[in-house]
């Protein structure tokens, strides 16, 4: 396409675009926020009926939007970290005004009167949301399928999985119908999809992007976080969203500039532990040899490798049990109320439900008293070394 400068650029182009690169040239008025969003929308009604990564696409209000943002360029207002760039929320995720169905039949029509607070502060920096990506009913399983909205296939191939929860998320940015995408992440929805799509997913630490509004304030195993297709993307969002926020009694303040850090990635002498699967679950032979093959980067930039790996014993016992009390907390009075729930609602969830109510008081206390000594193993591991990589 020609662009407003009369600049022949390529559609196609625009949306593979690194998220930091497209910023600067929205800044520097190679393309305006219109052109990038209709290029996006261009491509998504193309790859979207193919891949399904989103549910609901916003054309009009993401027109609207870049409408706006390149009127506050021309009046040369000041311009936020992302001005212009699309982004994509997760369905889980609340956005004031559009539809969030949680990927259940439950809440096909349901519409929030506020946004999450990281998409309240993606805005204000000036990011234009593009749509809702797919998921498994309420974020809960590995891969990407509901009633409401079906399959979301991986755009590498798309008679493989895109992985789960924030597969909808990471096929998005893989499939470039989105630069930047929200996700959360329990045990891995972040992190597994952006594996198998090829691209970024970062799981923060707790309170770091605090979740707001949620049930659970007190929360430190769900964390909200950010999806792109480049480290420096992902550092570009991550600048964006963190911080602390007082609706939040787990949120923090730190002052790290997370773009900034990339720029210079100096990791020489730093102490790495490498381990293949943590004695914890088996990989596949092929991704074991391809990370390992990887370990030797590490080497070349100056540290010092060491295969170790801190003791994990009961990990799985207590994440197990803290999952089902989520379920419990969250769902069960659904549960027992509503009869369309057992009706709706993927098994899968019920039997989570079900399975949480089994656990004793004892059992409850006994994985919070593991979960500490797992920290004091950590704890411990990390006075010997820097970084763990798996």
């Amino acid at each position: 396409m020609q662009t407003s400068k009369g600049t022949n650029v390529n559609s196609e182009d625009i949306c593979f675009t690194p998220a930091l690169e497209l910023r600067e040239m929205i800044r520097n008025k190679i393309v305006s926020p219109v052109e990038v969003v209709r290029a996006f929308l261009d491509r998504v009604e193309k790859i979207n009926p193919i891949i399904n990564a989103y549910g609901t696409v916003l054309p009009e209000l993401a027109l609207q939007s870049a409408r706006q943002a390149e009127s506050q360029m021309m009046h040369g207002d000041p311009m936020g970290p992302i001005h212009g760039v699309p982004f994509s929320v997760k369905d889980v995720t609340l956005t004031k005004g559009i539809r969030t169905t949680f990927g259940s039949k439950l809440y096909e029509n349901f519409v929030p009167d506020e946004d999450a607070l990281i998409v309240e502060r993606l805005k204000k920096a000036g990011g234009i949301i593009l749509g809702k990506t797919n998921c498994p009913e309420f974020a809960a399983g590995a891969s990407t399928r509901n009633k409401v909205f079906g399959i979301t296939r991986n755009p590498w191939n798309t008679t493989y999985s895109s992985g789960g929860s924030s597969g909808g998320a990471a096929a998005g940015v893989a499939a470039g119908i989105a630069p930047l995408a929200t996700g959360n992440d329990l045990g891995g929805s972040l992190r597994v999809p952006a594996s198998f799509c090829g691209v970024v997913g970062l799981r923060p630490s707790p309170g770091r992007i605090p979740n707001v509004p949620t049930e659970f304030y007190w929360d430190t195993l769900n964390v909200e976080g950010p999806i792109a297709r480049t480290v420096s993307d992902t550092a570009l969002m991550l600048d964006v969203i963190s911080g602390p926020d007082v609706r939040s009694p787990v949120s923090f303040s730190e002052d790290t500039e997370f773009l900034k850090a990339t720029k210079d990635p100096a990791i020489n002498k730093l102490r790495v532990a490498w381990s293949d699967h943590l004695n914890l679950s088996a990989i596949e032979k092929e991704v074991c040899e391809v990370a390992r093959s990887s370990i030797r980067i590490f080497q070349d930039l100056g540290c010092e490798v060491v295969e170790d790996a801190p003791d994990v014993t009961g990990a799985r016992e207590i994440a197990l049990v803290l999952r089902a009390l989520r379920f419990v907390g969250l769902y069960q009075e659904q549960l027992s109320s509503n009869p369309a729930f057992r009706e709706h609602v993927n098994p899968l969830i019920v039997g989570n439900i079900e399975q949480g109510l089994k656990y004793s008081i004892q059992d409850l206390g006994k994985a919070e008293r593991q979960r500490s000594d797992l920290w004091q193993k950590f704890h411990k591991f990390f006075g010997k070394y820097d970084l763990l990589v798996t």
